[in-house]
Parts: structure tokens; C-alpha cells; sequence
């Protein structure tokens, strides 16, 4: 305990928890970026601090951007991120009758509140699904990556067979280089190649410079640029009518009575999506609204400025951040593209995820996840101080946001190695990145199975040569093999029972 508290209250620790939970504000707040681009801008500045440090900046960073979001989407009735869509509903509309400031309070402390229980999940659960993962061997370990590989139709939207293309495409970047075998596949004799493509720079290409090129395309594009122009002057307007909030901000204890069943049932709720591989805050959030709709006595308010719809969409999405880390700080898996992005600086720290996170670096794992229960208290106390004045950040022009976002993806890429390559290989997947982007292909799948890919390759190796006879007998002969043989069948046959479903009704 004593080595946990030291390692909190380091000026470093500190600094990054700060720093995080304020970056991840502006990054939710500015509409069009969202919580995962945000996090892999700041990996190459986490590769030169502590372990602890950087994951709790990181993790600040994941559930700031994902409450950040809730401040446009009330204030200006645009989501900063896809998590706050549900919220956008019924937030605006009290703003529209001043009452935006009450709106923001009851986010804010849903938030809070979501983030923390999730928090505490996170610390409960965890090690006790680690001690599962004592039993497993290279035979699970390699059923547990091709599982993961299983969820891109959760992250996938509407198109599966798109996903399914994105990752295959990360599973051919990770076969790059000498990451498994003592020779170099695919590097063309290019030396730079030999130790495969490096994380972070695909990770910011994938993530970051797409968004720069489409906010660039929108100031070329003149139609975009006269509907840009308009939409600067309705949040112009917009920002008035916030500046001229009235009322409290924090709910009163007869307010927050009625809200906490809907909070805590929406947090519940969150946790169980945010641990489902794939599912993401978009879609805790609209489970926590449903919810709250569900069990509400006024339906009537509903979509017309209901606190209890703001209550029950903000307590899902944050709830999911700490629901998707169980799965991928214990078996690698990790539950949504901000998640595998956490995994990803994991990586780059030289630690992988199971048994020896809660073992041999118990005290630094314990460390970050406390850490991630002070960052969901600190952006209550950060959006309640900036909460007059968040609106402003999505009057950001793109003629600012475009520089600022390249140059820290440059930076960042060099920075990694001190390796002018490293910025080509940005280039190059920031490119890929965009063109997946407009025909509509998907991202965090190529990223999963970058990630999976070479962890799947390694462990099926390995259990080739632990076996002593045919493969599948082997399999076959392992209880959590077949378990997890079962999963991976019913996740594969998931979607399409859905769709005939959705047909024959």
C-alpha cells in the first residue's frame, strides 16, 4: 500500500493525472476527435516517463475525453464524441430553456459517479479473472488471441465483412519483420523493416492524420467551407446563450435522490458492455439512456429534457472505460479501440497484460488502477471549474486544430526512436487511414489485430511443439481450450443469427 501511495503522489504521477484529465476535456470537447486519437498523439510523450505515470495520464485521458464530450453535446447540441450522442437528446434541450447549467452538473456527477463504480470494478474484478489466467498455457493463449480476433464485427459498425478486410490488413502488418521467426519477412532488405512496424507511429497514422485530412478537405471543399462558416456562427450564438447560464451546477441532495437508481443501474450496465469485446462507450451510452427511459416514471420527458436520460447516458459511457480494461490488462483482450490503444502503450512500457501484471508488478498495476479512479474525481472537479467556459473549445477553427494535430503526430512518430522512418510510416498509414475512412472501413480492427496477431503467431508455435501427436487432439483434450472453442463459434455466429433475425421481422 505504502509503494502504491508513493508512486500516486510523485510529482510525476501528479502532473500526468492533471495534465491527462485537461487534455482529455479539450480533446472530448472538440467535436469530430475522440478519446482513442487523443491517446495515441500522447503515447511517444508517455515512452520517455514512468510506467505509472504514463498509463494514469493515459487512462485520465480515456475517461476525460469521454465525459468531455457531454459539454458540446448539451451546450451546442453536437457530441464531442460518438459516447455522448444519447446525451446530445435531452441536454440540448435544457439548455434551450437555460437550464444547461443543471444539465452539465447532472453529466458531470453521472460521470463521476459511473467512472468510479467502474473503477472499483475494475479493482475487484480483475485480479480475480488474473487468477483464471494462472491455468492458461501457449494452446489458451493462442484461443484467446484468435478470440479477440473474433470481435471485430463489434467493432466493425455496420459492415462486417469491411472489419473483417481491416483486420486482415493488421494481421499482414504484424507478420512484418522478425517478430517471431530469427529471419525478416516482408522488409524488402530495408533494414527499418527488420524489427517490424513500429506500434505507436501505425496508431497515429490510423487514428490521427485521417481526421487532419478530413478537416482539411472541409476548408477546401467550398461547400463544406460556406457550411463550416455557418456552423461557426451557430456556435457562435450558441456560446451566448451558454455564457448566459443561470442556476447551480452540482444537483442538491433532493435532485440527486430520485437520479442515483438510474445512475448506479446505468453504471452496472456500462461495465457489462464495456467488458463485452467490441461494444465501446457509444453503445454503453444508449443502454444506460434506455435504461433510465425503461425505468423512469416520466417517459413523457424523454428527448424533451430529461435529467434522467442525461443521468442514465453519461454513467454508461463512463462506466465502459473501467469495463473495458478489465478484459485487456488480464487476457489481452481489450474491450474497445481506446482500450487497445491503452494495451498498445502498455506494450511499448515492456509489459504485456495476464498473471505477472497482478504479481510481479502488482504494486504498478494497483498503482494505475487507483490512478484511474482519481482521474474520474478530478474531471468532476475540472468540468465543474471549466464547465462556464468548455463550450468555447468547439469554436476551436480547423485552421488551428490542423496544425497543431499534425505536428504532434510528427513529433510523436520521430520521437519514438529518434527515426525520420518511423515518421514515412506515419505518413504511410495516416494515408491508408484516410482511405479506409472514406470508404467507410474501420481502423480499431486493423489496430486489434496488429496488437493479436503476432501473440496468436507465437503461441500457436509454441504449442506445435508442446505437442506430441496431432494438434487437435491436443486442443480438444484441454477443458479451456474447448471452452473458449465454443466462444469463438458463438461469437462467429452471433452477427449472422442477429441478421436473420432483424430479417424475419
Amino acid at each position: 500500500m505504502q509503494a502504491i501511495m508513493s508512486d500516486l503522489l510523485s510529482l510525476q504521477t501528479l502532473l500526468a493525472l492533471v495534465a491527462g484529465t485537461f487534455g482529455g476535456l479539450v480533446v472530448g470537447g472538440l467535436p469530430g476527435l475522440s478519446a482513442t486519437m487523443g491517446m495515441s498523439l500522447l503515447i511517444p510523450i508517455t515512452y520517455t516517463m514512468d510506467t505509472v505515470p504514463s498509463m494514469v495520464m493515459l487512462a485520465a485521458v480515456y475517461c476525460s475525453a469521454v465525459y468531455g464530450g457531454s459539454f458540446s453535446a448539451i451546450l451546442i447540441h453536437t457530441p464531442g464524441t460518438p459516447a455522448s450522442a444519447a446525451t446530445a437528446i435531452d441536454g440540448y434541450q435544457l439548455t434551450k430553456r437555460g437550464k444547461g447549467l443543471q444539465a452539465l452538473g447532472v453529466s458531470t456527477t453521472a460521470s463521476v459517479i459511473g467512472g468510479v463504480v467502474s473503477g472499483v470494478a475494475l479493482l475487484l474484478i480483475a485480479p480475480q479473472l488474473v487468477k483464471v489466467a494462472l491455468m492458461f498455457s501457449a494452446p489458451e493463449y493462442f484461443l484467446i488471441a484468435v478470440f479477440g480476433l473474433t470481435i471485430v464485427g463489434g467493432l466493425s459498425g455496420n459492415n462486417l465483412l469491411k472489419g473483417l478486410v481491416s483486420a486482415g490488413f493488421g494481421l499482414i502488418i504484424g507478420m512484418v519483420g522478425m517478430n517471431i521467426f530469427p529471419y525478416a519477412r516482408y522488409s524488402f532488405g530495408n533494414l527499418n523493416l527488420q524489427g517490424g512496424i513500429q506500434l505507436v507511429p501505425a496508431m497515429i497514422g490510423l487514428f490521427s492524420l485521417p481526421q487532419v485530412l478530413t478537416l482539411a478537405e472541409s476548408r477546401v471543399n467550398k461547400k463544406n467551407r460556406e457550411e463550416q462558416k455557418k456552423i461557426q456562427e451557430s456556435i457562435q450564438e450558441q456560446i451566448a446563450r451558454a455564457g448566459k447560464m443561470k442556476g447551480h451546477f452540482w444537483p442538491t441532495p433532493a435532485e440527486l435522490k430520485p437520479l442515483l437508481p438510474t445512475i448506479l443501474k446505468a453504471s452496472i450496465l456500462g461495465i457489462g458492455v464495456g467488458i463485452l469485446p467490441g461494444a465501446g462507450g457509444d453503445i454503453g451510452s444508449w443502454v444506460g439512456y434506455n435504461s433510465a427511459k425503461n425505468g423512469s416514471k416520466n417517459k413523457e420527458l424523454f428527448g424533451k429534457g430529461s435529467l434522467e436520460g442525461i443521468a442514465g447516458s453519461e454513467a454508461g459511457n463512463n462506466a465502459v472505460c473501467g469495463g473495458a480494461l478489465i478484459p485487456a490488462l488480464t487476457l489481452g483482450i481489450p474491450g474497445s479501440g481506446a482500450a487497445a490503444v491503452f494495451l498498445g502503450a502498455l506494450t511499448v512500457q515492456g509489459f504485456s497484460s495476464g498473471t505477472n501484471l497482478f504479481s510481479k508488478y502488482a504494486d504498478m498495476t494497483y498503482s494505475i488502477l487507483v490512478g484511474f479512479i482519481a482521474a474520474n474525481i478530478l474531471m468532476g472537479i475540472m468540468g465543474w471549474l471549466l464547465s462556464r467556459y468548455a463550450v468555447r473549445f468547439a469554436a476551436l477553427p480547423n485552421g488551428i486544430l490542423i496544425p497543431v494535430i499534425t505536428s504532434l503526430s510528427v513529433i510523436g512518430s520521430y520521437a519514438i526512436r529518434n527515426n525520420v522512418f518511423d515518421v514515412y510510416v506515419m505518413l504511410f498509414f495516416g494515408v491508408i487511414g484516410y482511405c479506409m475512412k472514406k470508404f467507410d472501413f474501420p481502423a480499431a480492427p486493423a489496430v486489434l489485430a496488429l496488437i493479436l496477431g503476432p501473440m496468436a503467431e507465437r503461441n500457436l508455435i509454441t504449442s506445435i511443439q508442446m505437442c506430441k501427436g496431432s494438434i487437435l487432439v491436443y486442443y480438444f483434450t484441454r477443458p479451456i481450450c474447448v471452452f473458449f472453442m465454443i466462444l469463438i463459434v458463438v461469437t462467429l455466429l452471433a452477427p449472422v443469427i442477429q441478421k436473420r433475425r432483424r430479417e424475419a421481422v
